[in-house]
């Protein structure tokens, strides 16, 4: 159906799709671990604005041992409550 409507884009369906679940999934896990972490009870989530909020400090001090998770400082993550559901440990 791709081929169809995007003739010569030369995508596959299938390797962009899973590797766009692979990414939902690895910053799912990144937004995940800031908020259920256990050393990490000063992170908050904003249902409004869909995303992760804490103190300056405490972002500081996460990033320093945690790079990938400066991406997430000033971002929305609007899927988190529904790969939560799909992806959350029991």
């Amino acid at each position: 159906m791709l081929e169809k409507v995007l003739p010569y884009a030369m995508l596959k369906a299938k390797p962009n799709l899973e590797l766009r679940i692979r990414t939902l999934k690895k910053d799912w896990a990144t937004v995940y671990d800031m908020l259920s972490g256990k050393e990490n009870k000063k992170f908050g989530w904003d249902e409004h604005r869909q995303m992760v909020v804490a103190e300056d400090a405490v972002w500081n001090s996460y990033i320093n041992s945690h790079k990938v998770a400066d991406q997430f400082r000033h971002r929305s993550f609007p899927y988190y409550d529904q790969l939560t559901s799909i992806y959350a440990k029991d």
